[in-house]
């Protein structure tokens, strides 16, 4: 019986992954209770079990004083010696009052306070273990995604991966197995929750550290890491060593090791720079992969004025300036882009004395494409204006009317415009037919109106109410 106890223990301190010490210690809680309810014994109470044999002592303690005021857990000096000699006043004294057996009330009782002291071993070993390994990083299987966040398996315990801690271009699917990094563990009522992230920056460095053995050991140090999740990272490392490339450790042969982090964070670009303790360089490192001519160091004001190629503006901005602003964030500098060609024209002025300006603003829109002139636009743009028949006959005076109204006015003279109302500012006005002729459609239903006339008047149907033989007869010989 004592060693199916034992084996009993053992057994369940296999099934939850947990020492059998602390398997005991519970067993030993829960009997407390049991034997509490069952046999009525009051006071301080103990169970021990000898892990050797699996027998159980009950043991209660009692205080010695002069005047007994509470007997369960106070007894008088000569009660006392009768199980310890030498016992004195202000002595704690162990009897042991193990009782014969346990009834069904309170084996029912040290089975629900053994599962509850077992669950509340599982959760401060997970909780000491993960504790241990807060801000590192972890491996997971996605168990389930919910709109709000991100349910992950770690094996003994499970993970939130909050919406604020996902990367908007990731999608997360049941089942998908993903690094994470390990960002805080809290301890709660319900046992240790723990959080996870794939945005920190540090996933990064700890991917580095997984991928090169240099950056593990201590002989490349990660300085700084910039990171904008999903699209671009840039990390600046430096040798310990003599000798040691930094950036080529990282990267690897033909590029491997930084295309393993790559793919684990589904495609994020990562640039590796090597840092620098000369902030100029350090800046037009950053900058990489645009190439830099010059860096012009403010320390006070923490600028720096970085001078590129004209053709490598764009490259040194970077899309929506993202490298321009990760450089910036790598260096804790404020950067400054500018092209040669604004530098040269600042030191042409500078030479010819002059101050310089900035060039003047665009405000003129660019001219829109000339209308293709139309056919008749294009005649009366080479033949020049020119009256019409038409209108020489609804305008010209006649000769007598023209002698007997007024003195015809002066003509002006030359290069002086001339009076309103004259001749020579009245509208010519020319049409389409007479400047390009007919239309070959307009010839066409003429020709066709010619042909029904030819044919005479229509030939009236054999349907109609007033057909006479007669009248038709007389209308051919006509």
């Amino acid at each position: 019986m004592k060693s199916e106890f034992l084996i009993a223990i053992t057994q369940l301190a296999a099934e939850k992954n947990l020492p059998r010490d602390v398997v005991l210690r519970a067993v030993e809680a829960a009997l407390v209770s049991a034997y509490k309810k069952d046999s009525g014994l009051q006071g301080n109470i103990t169970v021990r079990i000898d892990p050797d044999r699996g027998s159980v002592h009950v043991y209660q303690h009692k205080m010695v004083v002069e005047e007994v005021s509470d007997p369960k857990t106070e007894m008088t000096l000569d009660e006392a010696r009768r199980y310890k000699p030498d016992a004195r006043i202000g002595d704690t004294v162990t009897i042991e009052v193990t009782p014969q057996g346990a009834g069904r009330i309170a084996a029912q009782t040290a089975k629900q306070v053994v599962l509850q002291r077992l669950r509340e071993a599982e959760r401060e070993k997970v909780y000491e273990e993960f504790a241990a390994r807060e801000g590192e990083i972890v491996s997971g299987v996605i168990q389930r995604v919910e709109p709000r966040q991100v349910i992950v398996d770690l094996g003994h315990t499970e993970a939130v991966l909050p919406a604020s801690e996902q990367v908007r271009t990731e999608q997360y699917r049941p089942g998908q197995r993903m690094r994470f990094y390990l960002l805080e563990v809290q301890r709660t009522a319900k046992g240790p929750q723990l959080v996870l992230s794939r945005t920190h920056r540090n996933l990064v460095k700890r991917l580095l550290e997984l991928e090169v053995p240099e950056v593990a050991k201590g002989i490349v140090e990660v300085k700084a890491i910039a990171r904008e999740p999903g699209q671009r990272s840039k990390v600046a490392v430096a040798a310990r060593q003599p000798g040691v490339d930094p950036v080529g450790a990282c990267v690897g042969l033909r590029g491997l090791r930084i295309q393993n982090i790559v793919n684990e964070l589904g495609g994020e670009r990562i640039d590796v720079v090597e840092w620098d303790k000369d902030p100029a360089r350090f800046v037009a490192n950053a900058l990489s992969p645009a190439q830099v001519s010059r860096v012009i160091i403010n320390e006070d004001e923490k600028t720096a004025i970085v001078i590129v190629p004209d053709r490598q503006l764009s490259l040194a901005i970077g899309k929506e300036g993202q490298n321009a602003r990760l450089a910036a964030k790598l260096t804790g500098w404020r950067i400054d882009i500018k092209p040669e060609s604004v530098l040269e024209k600042v030191g042409a002025h500078a030479r010819d004395g002059a101050p310089a300006e900035a060039p003047p603003a665009r405000t003129e829109r660019p001219a829109e494409e000339e209308r293709p002139l139309q056919p008749w636009e294009e005649v009366i743009e080479r033949e020049g204006p020119a009256e019409t028949a038409v209108e020489a006959e609804a305008t010209a005076p006649a000769p007598a009317q023209e002698e007997a109204a007024a003195p015809a006015a002066e003509a002006p003279a030359e290069g002086e415009p001339a009076p309103v109302g004259s001749p020579a500012q009245r509208p010519v006005i020319r049409f389409a037919e007479e400047v390009l002729g007919r239309s070959a459609r307009r010839l066409e239903k003429e020709e066709a109106k010619g042909k029904k006339a030819k044919k005479g008047p229509r030939r009236p149907k054999v349907e109609d109410e007033d057909f006479d033989l007669k009248e038709l007869e007389e209308l051919e010989e006509l």
